[in-house]
């Protein structure tokens, strides 16, 4: 009987595990048999001692057990149309159990979703890519799929299948390269993997889910089944009035969730509710607008901070669930406060159960290491001509924005994918087609990445971290640019820091690094960025960067900030900078706030409130960040005493605030300065305030006087505090 039924050859295919369609085999099936039409059912089980075919209200019958190794079948002859059964499987000291076979249920991926996913146009690849839990035909379980076209096996493996890739192989649909199975009474939170066998090797390897949507907590690495679309959220108001940010205030504190604030004595992490409950009052007392957390994907290294990523799809499980960090999010928006999320589509880590030769081949990397490694991380780049990578990339960026409500991405690391020769001497990179180091895959990549995102997603804002001088990466793509909102001005950056880690006696020298950023200030849409990065591998905390004694470390540090709000473009502080973090910024722990109670760490934080306060109740100061028109200079010429002074203007320029600094610690007596009014100009803002931990100089108002200044009709004598900024506003007559 079995040798008619089921031939030899082909289960030992299943027993070892090569058959190249077990679905064609496995499950239920037409036959003739001895004289009879009818159908068979065949199932492999090696742990299974008896098993039973339950159909209905119908006795059960007891399958043949044809090999050792655990293939069984059962005919059923004169049976003309399929039918409905179950499997009651008996296995040695364990209580028997009744499941659904895998094998009798027919492929349900649309032909709608092949059709995109071949073309590299599939935006929501989240929605059947992966784990998702489903009911089919009553039945309830998990439906897998993954892209893996080179393997000759790919099978669903976990507790449930004692880990074994031989119970469960996948359906092939050959012609996308795609692999799917739906197996039945699995539920959420169930672990699993993909055990893969490539075409060139007998022995198999373990992936994680490159969908997955939960991950287990380092060090282990599996994936866990989750869905992704029954959370609670309570931001109806705030989706629908988000808009772009252009003329509105941006503040952003970027945090990294893990060393933010950690609990006493045990050194463990805050849950993402924890930090709901901490983090998001904290911000919106600071005045921050929005909050950018350094990557929350999953990844297995805590020194990488997130960088280096395995679980594109997964908020990390070191804080909490999915549903956790949607609360998160939640609270952030009922509390005002927007979301972005570092992304990382530039490279990836090399661990084994990551994306690195997934099917056994570069699937999502470059073959070529000049290519497709980035040797200062220790990283693989992906491979953005693939029309895998393109789906998967994109469609992760529209996961967050989709599934998590997050406001914006912030791109890392654009220029390593720029340019074919980023940090590679000649001879190793590759050149384009035209002979050039532009990666022009990546290009079309970027440029593709803002055109759905802001197509799909009203409001949400991109940022690029981009260090060069490529040209219009905050444009449109329509014109030529890459079509993010904004650029990290790293330029700016560089040269503000530089000159403010310069002791005062020597700063003239070193004038034009503080006014050569307006040179370019408006030829993109500029974030000004203190970042994690600034803080780091011997950079010294941005109070420690400042040169002098204590006084005049925060002195500095103040006039800095002071002179970041009023310079155009919008703001970006890492945390810890807001009250003088002294040492530099670690991942294995919290922030230092015992400093807070101290008196000049105090008055740092309550003069970095007071400038939030102030940044988004003056439009001066915001309205007008990427335009001439909001930007006049008084007068940058005074070299000797490193003093600038400029204007800000209001989009209606009804409005406008006189900004002036002094960058040494001599204290100016009436200094004239050209105003474009004549009146009372009033002191609304001094970085030299008593309140600050300043020596309390300057004046609260001053009357302008007939007499031209610096261009300007008017003038005004004022009291220049040391090493300070400040702002003064014409007061209006009512």
């Amino acid at each position: 009987m079995s040798s008619l039924l089921s031939h030899p050859d082909e289960i030992s295919a299943i027993e070892f595990g090569t058959h190249s369609n077990p679905f064609a085999f496995l499950g239920l099936h037409p036959v003739e048999y001895d004289g009879k039409s009818g159908f068979v059912v065949r199932v492999f089980r090696p742990d299974a001692d008896q098993i039973f075919v339950l159909e209905g209200k119908k006795e059960p019958k007891e399958m043949e057990k044809v090999t050792e190794n655990g293939f069984f079948h059962l005919f059923f002859g004169g049976r003309k149309k399929e039918f409905d059964y179950q499997l009651e499987i008996l296995v040695s000291g364990k209580p028997r159990f009744v499941t659904n076979d895998p094998f009798r249920y027919r492929s349900i991926v649309s032909d709608f979703d092949l059709q995109l996913w071949g073309e590299g146009n599939h935006h929501r690849a989240y929605e059947f890519m992966g784990a998702h839990p489903r009911t089919i035909d009553g039945v309830h379980g998990v439906h897998f799929v993954v892209s893996a076209p080179s393997a000759a096996r790919v099978s669903v493996v976990g507790a449930f299948n004692n880990w074994d890739g031989r119970i469960y192989p996948m359906r092939k649909l050959i012609e996308q390269g795609i692999w799917e199975i739906f197996i039945p009474g699995l539920e959420e939170d169930t672990i699993y993997k993909y055990e893969i066998k490539s075409s060139g090797s007998n022995i198999p390897f373990l992936k994680a889910d490159p969908y997955g949507f939960f991950s287990q907590n380092r060090p282990a690495t599996a994936s866990i089944i989750k869905s992704v679309d029954s959370f609670k959220w309570e931001d109806e108001s705030w989706m629908e009035s988000r808009t772009q940010l252009f003329d509105k205030p941006v503040s952003v504190y970027e945090v990294h969730l893990g060393s933010w604030k950690r609990h006493l004595g045990s050194n463990e992490f805050y849950t993402y509710r924890e930090l709901a409950d901490e983090l998001i009052p904290y911000c919106t007392k600071m005045g921050f607008t929005h909050l950018e957390l350094l990557p929350i994907s999953e990844h297995p290294y805590d020194p990488s901070w997130g960088y280096q990523v395995t679980g594109y799809f997964a908020p990390t499980s070191r804080f909490g669930s999915p549903e956790d960090f949607a609360y998160f999010v939640n609270e952030c928006h009922k509390n005002n406060l927007g979301v972005i999320l570092d992304w990382v589509p530039a490279h990836f880590t090399k661990d084994d159960h990551g994306l690195r030769q997934f099917d056994g081949t570069a699937l999502y990397e470059h073959e070529d290491p000049r290519q497709g490694e980035h040797k200062d991380w220790g990283t693989k780049i992906f491979n953005f001509g693939r029309n895998e990578v393109k789906n998967f990339l994109i469609s992760n960026a529209c996961f967050w924005l989709d599934k998590y409500h997050i406001d914006g991405l912030r791109v890392d690391a654009v220029a390593s994918m720029l340019y074919l020769d980023y940090s590679r001497k000649e001879g190793e990179w590759i050149p384009n087609k035209f002979g050039g180091r532009e990666n022009l895959e990546a290009i079309d990549f970027l440029k593709r990445f803002n055109e759905v995102v802001h197509k799909d997603f009203t409001g949400v804002i991109t940022m690029a971290e981009e260090s060069t001088s490529w040209p219009m990466v905050s444009k449109p793509t329509y014109i030529g640019g890459l079509g993010f909102d904004y650029k990290w001005n790293m330029g700016w950056m560089n040269d503000t820091l530089k000159y403010f880690q310069t002791d005062p006696l020597f700063r003239k020298y070193q004038h034009n690094q503080l006014t050569f950023s307006f040179i370019y200030a408006f030829s993109e849409n500029f974030v000004l960025p203190f970042s994690h990065d600034e803080v780091v591998h011997m950079k010294k905390s941005m109070l420690d960067k400042m040169p002098g004694d204590v006084w005049q470390k925060f002195a500095n540090l103040r006039s800095l900030y002071t002179y970041m709000f009023a310079h155009p473009g919008k703001k970006l502080n890492f945390m810890g900078g807001e009250f003088g973090q002294w040492s530099e910024w670690t991942e294995a722990k919290e922030l230092n706030w015992s400093l807070v109670e101290m008196d000049k760490h105090a008055g740092l934080l309550k003069m970095f409130e007071d400038l939030n306060a102030l940044y988004k109740n003056e439009p001066s100061l915001y309205e007008v960040d990427f335009d001439w028109s909001g930007f006049q200079w008084i007068d940058f010429s005074d070299v000797d005493n490193s003093i600038i002074a400029f204007l800000r203007f209001s989009a209606d320029r009804e409005e406008f605030l006189v900004c002036a600094f002094n960058l040494t610690p001599v204290y100016h007596k009436d200094y004239i300065f050209g105003v474009p009014e004549a009146g009372v100009y009033k002191t609304i803002f001094n970085s030299d305030s008593e309140h600050y931990g300043g020596s309390n100089k300057g004046v609260d108002e001053v009357l302008s006087a007939q007499g031209e200044w610096h261009g300007h009709p008017h003038h005004i004598k004022i009291d220049l505090p040391p090493l300070a900024g400040i702002y003064m506003k014409l007061k209006k007559e009512h």
